[in-house]
């Protein structure tokens, strides 16, 4: 070992130490939750550019380019010296430098262009014109879902029908259609020169795989291979990885195979599983020490994963001092949930903390409503990482936008929002229905007259006469706004979402939720009256203590992987809540969400509270009835953690 600038005995434990340090060859390190996995991969990098490894050899793989710079950043810090002409950044990044190089290979030309999601739905849509299919006339999925599709097909290697099969059954039967717009769309992409992000991967597999020259090529230049984050790798980037790491075999991957959860983006969590059997001469370290929890917490965590059997088994040990155990709270229903955990915020940031260093997480979207509503009514300035604000949602707005026509039938932007969601109705045509509404002092029976007319295209006929009834029910039902979504949900609109939107299962979740919302208001004008004040009150500039920027951090536990907070909430911790409902139906599903779990946890660092509603109050349900604790809860050591309960009234 040669002499080096660093001191690797001062600034790294013993576990660190070991993968740092490790020989050539095949390596996995299992890096548990706050174990220093960043810290890690960094002085591996210096190390073997202390060690005399020509750095413009050294291939660092990372989930975001922005992590890459930030390792790099931090090496160049520790050798002090500049590492300019390094390959770090993603399996895209990666790949595109070399297929710029290799075009030609794959039938392409040099200067290609990328395209972006945007671009990629204009390309789609084209490509369904041209495929002579009447998207109006027929139920056939959406631009945006059948890029989807189309990622997933490349990404995991299944044949679209069995991506179909698995992720979409109500488009199976349009398998054949989808594979020749699939082809189309190869075509014209290679005649316009332009590839997308799934075809970066696609094409540099096909060329390791099929040309062996250029897999010795690269194979050489590749002489030490990092990977970051591998247990969220899918298919065609483990090979992808094995394939540039065949001439030398010095493969590092870092990962933790208990924080593997995005399965439905077509990660493939066999691949850290296998890595070992793959690779049987493999070192195998693991990072158990954690920086960031309490003893407390840590105690919990490892209790809730190890009730998956498909793991490596570790324990996290703590580093930091002990603290309050995590607290598992029970409340009487979703709306008590959200007054206890902005009461808990409140109580917290006068003792100290602030809101930019705490957060609450949730499994979907959805489960966000009601703290949404509550947070603003007491002005408590947040952010949403999982997506727009709850009401600032396309379908929630939409949906909104049907009750807004009965209450105020002059309402043009409701009027256009909902008559543009009908097939056969454009801008110009919806343009022409309102004046027609708008002149008329029964605007309903002029929706009729318009169709008894018959001034429309067959196909907007069609659409205006469902609007019309569907109109006139809901102006009966005036008086249960929570009855009213049902009616629209179920008279076509869910329909639209499951044609248009790949996550169109968490979009009914989310209007189930505005329905279960709307059940306490007896009026329509009382629940869009809320509606209308929440929005304003959103618009305010909120300033707590005097700091503009400081807020709350709402975020799904798959936006909040990566990240930490002294203070965490996880809500709606009951079953078909938290495992979602979707995930019950064998072993391995549960097992992710499971990981899900176990990773929310460890996003805390001093508190964690465990939140759960008791009771539901739905229409959809006939009224009142209890939740279950998730399953999660149930098959915790009631020692570790202590129980609250907010319910102290008879609940039925």
């Amino acid at each position: 070992m040669k002499a080096t600038r660093i001191d690797y005995e001062q600034e790294l434990n013993e576990e660190q130490r070991k993968v740092v340090f490790a020989g050539d060859g095949p390596t996995l390190v299992i890096a548990g939750a706050g174990s220093g996995k960043t810290r890690t991969i960094t002085y591996r990098v210096a190390y073997l550019v202390e060690q005399g490894v020509d750095f413009r050899k050294i291939l660092l793989v990372t989930f975001t380019n922005k992590a890459a710079r930030e390792m790099l950043h931090r090496v160049e810090g520790l050798l002090g010296i500049s590492l300019e002409g390094i390959w770090g950044g993603t399996f895209h990044h990666v790949a595109n430098i070399i297929l710029h190089r290799e075009a030609r290979k794959v039938g392409y030309q040099p200067g290609y262009t990328i395209l972006d999601r945007e671009d990629q739905k204009v390309l789609l849509e084209g490509c369904i014109a041209e495929a002579g299919i009447d998207v109006r006339a027929r139920r056939f999925p959406k631009a945006d879902l059948l890029g989807n599709v189309i990622s997933l097909h490349r990404n995991t290697f299944l044949s679209i029908e069995d991506i179909l099969e698995k992720y979409y059954p109500q488009f199976l039967e349009f398998a054949n259609a989808i594979a020749g717009i699939f082809a189309l769309y190869q075509e014209r992409k290679r005649e316009m020169n332009i590839m997308d992000y799934d075809d970066l991967l696609w094409y540099l597999w096909t060329l390791l795989k099929e040309d062996e020259k250029l897999r010795r090529k690269y194979g050489a230049l590749f002489e030490y291979v990092l990977v970051d984050e591998y247990q969220d790798t899918n298919l065609i980037q483990a090979e992808i990885v094995d394939l540039l790491s065949e001439e030398h075999r010095n493969l590092l991957v870092v990962g933790d195979d208990s924080q593997s959860i995005y399965s439905f983006r077509g990660a493939n969590f066999a691949n850290i599983l296998d890595f070992p059997r793959k690779y049987p001469d493999a070192a195998v370290y693991k990072l158990e020490t954690n920086y960031r929890s309490t003893p407390e917490i840590l105690n919990l965590a490892n209790k809730i994963i190890l009730h998956n059997s498909q793991q490596f088994y570790k324990t996290l040990r703590p580093v930091r001092r002990s603290g309050e155990k995590p607290q598992v709270v029970t409340a009487k229903d979703v709306l008590d949930q959200a007054r206890f955990v902005a009461t808990r915020i409140l109580e917290l940031r006068q003792a100290g903390y602030r809101l930019n260093d705490m957060a609450v997480l949730y499994r979907a979207h959805y489960q966000s409503m009601e703290l949404q509503m509550e947070l603003t009514r007491r002005g408590i300035p947040f952010e949403v990482r999982s997506g727009l604000r709850f009401f600032e949602q396309a379908h929630i707005k939409d949906v909104v936008a049907y009750l807004k026509i009965v209450s105020n039938p002059l309402d043009e932007i409701a009027w256009k929002r909902v008559l543009k969601i009908y097939p056969g109705i454009g801008k110009v045509t919806a343009s022409r229905i309102f004046e027609r509404v708008k002149e008329s002092p029964d605007p309903f029976s002029a929706l009729e007259r318009l169709v008894e007319e018959k001034e429309l295209p067959a196909n907007a006929q069609k659409s205006i006469q469902s609007l019309a009834a569907l109109l006139l029910r809901l102006e009966e039902l005036e008086a249960s706004p929570s009855t009213m979504i049902k009616e629209v949900v179920s008279s076509g609109y869910q329909e639209y979402l499951v044609t248009r939107y790949p996550d169109h299962r968490e979009r009914l979740l989310d209007l189930e939720e505005l329905a279960n919302f709307a059940f306490q208001y007896r009026s329509l004008d009382a629940f869009l009256n809320e509606l209308a004040l929440l929005g304003e009150m959103e618009a305010e500039t909120i300033v707590l203590g005097g700091i503009p920027d400081e807020k709350l951090t709402l975020s799904s536990i798959h936006q909040a992987k990566g990240l930490e907070w002294d203070v965490v909430f996880v809500i709606w911790l009951c079953e078909g809540g938290f495992p979602s409902s979707y995930s019950l139906k064998n072993k391995e599903d549960v097992e992710e969400e499971r990981r899900l779990f176990y990773v929310a946890c460890t996003r805390a660092r001093d508190h964690l509270f465990l939140c759960y509603p008791l009771l539901g109050e739905s229409s959809f349900r006939d009224g009142k009835f209890i939740r279950k604790p998730s399953r999660f809860l149930r098959e915790l050591d009631p020692g570790c953690y202590e129980k609250v309960n907010l319910t102290k009234e008879q609940l039925l």
